[in-house]
């Protein structure tokens, strides 16, 4: 199963299909890290809060 390479919980595979790119199964990050955001090849601190 897929898994967040940053805080290492469980995504599904239709997440990971849709936000990684092809060859890579586990996203950087996922929704529930909501402090971080993908950065090109890297992850970083958000900039901003993210609030739903």
């Amino acid at each position: 199963m897929p898994e967040c390479q940053n805080c290492g919980e469980f995504v599904t595979r239709d997440y990971a299909r849709v936000f990684t790119p092809n060859g890579v199964e586990d996203p950087r990050v996922c929704p529930r890290c909501e402090d971080m955001v993908r950065d090109g090849a890297d992850v970083r601190d958000a900039r901003s809060p993210r609030n739903s």
